[in-house]
């Protein structure tokens, strides 16, 4: 009898011992994630009020493409920030809730880990800012963080999850911080391009090389702006976007009241660009050959626009070089739950 009861009480406490094990590791902060080839040596910004952990960003990919987010329940992240378009949408305008739209294209989601400003504007400084405007937003979801927190507690599977990640109660900062985390994980990389560099020749077709050698020159000078690793230098322009027009969006100067800004938009990465078409802050272009044209006629004329935007005169070759190595940039383009 004695036995029986040592083996049970070893039983109940290898069980005990399993199970803060599993919560141990799903409160483990992530000190630094992951990422695909091309992206290693990127500067990650995670707030330190919000680490990663692997249980955190399950929660907030379930969040992400919960429709109870928006006011009438009928769209979730997903339907303007859709994985099968590069974390895009693939409108003209970002669209939300009774079919309202923005006044602006959609942006992509993918490696916003490594930049702090977030929007074509920049007006918010984390991924956090950008989910409590949405939420609210009357064009996107139209609701109240207050009402959200609500409605999930109804839920007794996420009452489950946010106790066991934040050891409390739902509250609107925690769904945020869920679905911020989450996002940070959207990352794109191992590319053609990323493997040639890596010193896989065969991954580039000739073309596609005479487009990188071009896009790197001082002739056209696309890498002043699309630089480094994730081909964003973060910063903003006027890139010759359409500006003389009535009533034109005059982007960072809304935020800054700088008149050197107007018509100044934050450049996005070319990663996975052939997927987050249409371009530009107002979707005014669709299609990678029409982008390539863009550029080659200097943009539109405006009396802000960059001193870097200038008629490019190239061939016809050349134009379908740098529409190549554009295309090469797509990546591996897989979210997934947790790092990896």
């Amino acid at each position: 009898m004695k036995f029986k009861i040592q083996i049970i009480t070893c039983v109940i406490i290898i069980f005990f011992q399993i199970g803060c094990s599993n919560k141990k590791d799903g409160h483990k902060i992530i000190t630094n994630f992951k990422t695909p080839l091309g992206l290693e040596n990127l500067k990650q910004y995670i707030p330190n009020d919000n680490q990663l952990t692997n249980e955190k960003i399950s929660l907030g990919r379930n969040l992400y493409f919960d429709k109870r987010l928006s006011i009438d329940g009928t769209i979730s992240c997903s339907f303007c920030h859709n994985p099968l378009l590069g974390f895009s949408d693939g409108r003209y305008f970002a669209s939300g809730v009774f079919g309202l739209k923005s006044k602006r294209n959609t942006t992509t989601l993918l490696n916003r880990i490594f930049a702090q400003e977030n929007f074509w504007d920049g007006r918010a400084k984390s991924i956090e800012d950008v989910i409590y405007e949405h939420i609210e937003d009357q064009n996107i979801f139209a609701n109240k963080l207050d009402n959200v927190v609500k409605i999930l507690k109804e839920d007794k599977n996420y009452i489950r999850k946010f106790n066991k990640v934040f050891d409390s109660d739902i509250t609107g900062d925690d769904i945020v911080k869920a679905i911020a985390s989450f996002t940070r994980t959207l990352v794109t990389g191992d590319s053609p391009y990323d493997k040639y560099i890596a010193g896989d020749k065969n991954t580039l077709s000739q073309s596609a090389q005479n487009g990188l050698k071009l896009f790197m020159s001082d002739r056209l000078k696309c890498s002043v702006c699309h630089s480094g690793p994730n081909f964003s230098d973060e910063k903003y322009h006027n890139n010759g976007t359409k500006l003389n027009i009535e009533n034109p969006d005059l982007g960072r100067y809304l935020i800054s009241k700088n008149d050197e800004d107007k018509g100044k938009f934050r450049t996005p990465t070319l990663r996975d660009i052939g997927r987050t078409t249409p371009y530009m802050h107002d979707g005014s272009i669709k299609g990678l050959h029409a982008l390539v044209e863009f550029y080659n006629k200097g943009g539109e004329p405006n009396i802000y626009k960059s001193s870097l935007i200038k008629p490019l005169h190239l061939t016809e070759k050349e134009k379908l070089d740098l529409f190549n190595f554009l295309r090469s940039l797509t990546g591996t383009n897989v979210y997934f739950f947790g790092n990896r």
